[in-house]
């Protein structure tokens, strides 16, 4: 058990309100978080069959044997049960009695919507973050192992093969996971749809070109997208809403949250063969991306990240905003930094600047050599560094 940086929101939740949530993706270290910070707690998962049962036929029941508050795992196996916990926490509103976990979000976000809308503190917890990572008695040392081990804490916890159990991760969600929400005759057609998202890592979405690739229509595509990211294996970060230029592109980004769930999805079976795979680079911007969103969440924050591109071609990885600062970072694999990296930053830079923008403008190259410096008006930070960057 390594000490995780949503413990302190998670007490700080509890500390507000009556039933705190935990969502994100499954084996992210959800169960360890809740019970390691609510030792005194009850835990009941609601996995196993025969409490799932017991659960769904007598929730009051239920819920009169953990009149105290408990953690309550997996409560997406019986979302009803929310109904009956938003009258029990509202004759007794004492804060953090209950924590709930799910790790399906797209199962649990309308019965809380509709069950519990201001009776809960919603947490989103992703794999470690590289910070997290090296608090594990043997994390990857090197860039490739990192990309290609993922941050899944089972593989580093209990040292299991990453390419062994990532293999069965995917087995496992599209197995189980996918059939309980979506109506899909072909497996095998999802799984292929899956490894082509991994292919578009840090690419702008285009539905109708991904879906014609799966062999399926763009609304089976924009639905089964949403399942992947509803699901927290993917994020669409949206581009800059600001019209900094007439020509910009509005097309949201893909980017896969797991490095090592895309290496596998793609077949790389060895870290060193990422050194001259051409989806080097897309992979590294999508672990820069899921390290700040990590990095946000996990703090309790929102995301607020989006990326940039317009009609001639100036594109910028990720801007994070801030009430005082909007940061733009670019993302680079190489282990030199060469002058024309920074071209992109001081460029649209300028154009905010000129489209009225009067925040801050924090400019960072984050890349995959060794070397922290300041060049150009620019912090310059290498990869195992990212984590010591303010992105709140």
């Amino acid at each position: 058990m390594i000490e995780r940086d949503a413990a302190r929101p998670l007490r700080e939740l509890a500390r507000h309100y009556p039933v705190v949530t935990v969502t994100g993706p499954r084996q992210a270290g959800k169960t360890t978080l809740c019970r390691h910070v609510f030792t005194d707690k009850p835990y009941v998962s609601l996995e196993a069959l025969d409490i799932r049962a017991g659960a769904a036929a007598d929730p009051r029941g239920f819920l009169a044997e953990y009149g105290a508050g408990a953690v309550i795992d997996e409560v997406q196996h019986v979302p009803g049960l929310l109904s009956y916990l938003q009258v029990e926490v509202d004759e007794r509103p004492e804060p953090g009695r209950f924590v709930v976990t799910g790790s399906q979000h797209f199962g649990l976000a309308d019965s809380i919507a509709q069950s519990l809308a201001g009776r809960t503190g919603i947490l989103h917890l992703l794999p470690p973050s590289l910070d997290e990572l090296q608090r594990f008695p043997h994390p990857p040392r090197d860039l490739l192992s990192t990309l290609w081990m993922g941050a899944y804490p089972r593989i580093h916890d209990r040292r299991i093969p990453a390419d062994r159990w990532l293999a069965d991760y995917v087995a496992t969600y599209v197995q189980r996971d996918v059939r309980q929400v979506l109506n899909v005759g072909d497996l095998e057609s999802f799984s292929t749809f899956l490894r082509l998202a991994a292919g578009r890592t840090a690419q702008e979405v285009n539905l109708s070109a991904l879906g014609a690739d799966a062999g399926v229509t763009h609304n089976t595509a924009r639905a089964w997208l949403s399942v992947l990211e509803a699901s927290f294996l993917c994020v669409r970060i949206p581009a800059w809403h600001r019209n900094v230029r007439k020509q910009a592109v509005k097309a949201p980004k893909l980017h896969l949250l797991d490095s090592g769930l895309v290496c596998n999805l793609l077949g790389i079976r060895e870290p060193e063969q990422l050194r001259h795979h051409p989806l080097r680079g897309a992979i590294f911007e999508s672990w820069v991306v899921a390290e700040i969103y990590k990095a946000r969440l996990h703090r309790g924050r929102d995301a607020r990240i989006s990326h940039y591109r317009d009609a001639k071609r100036l594109e910028v990885d990720v801007l994070v905003e801030r009430s005082d600062c909007v940061t733009l970072v670019e993302a680079k694999s190489g282990a030199t930094v060469t002058g024309d990296m920074f071209r992109s930053l001081h460029a649209l830079a300028d154009a905010l600047r000129a489209g009225g923008e009067h925040r801050r403008l924090d400019r960072r190259l984050v890349y995959g050599g060794a070397t922290r410096h300041r060049r150009e008006g620019i912090v310059v930070t290498p990869w195992n560094d990212i984590q010591t960057l303010d992105w709140s």
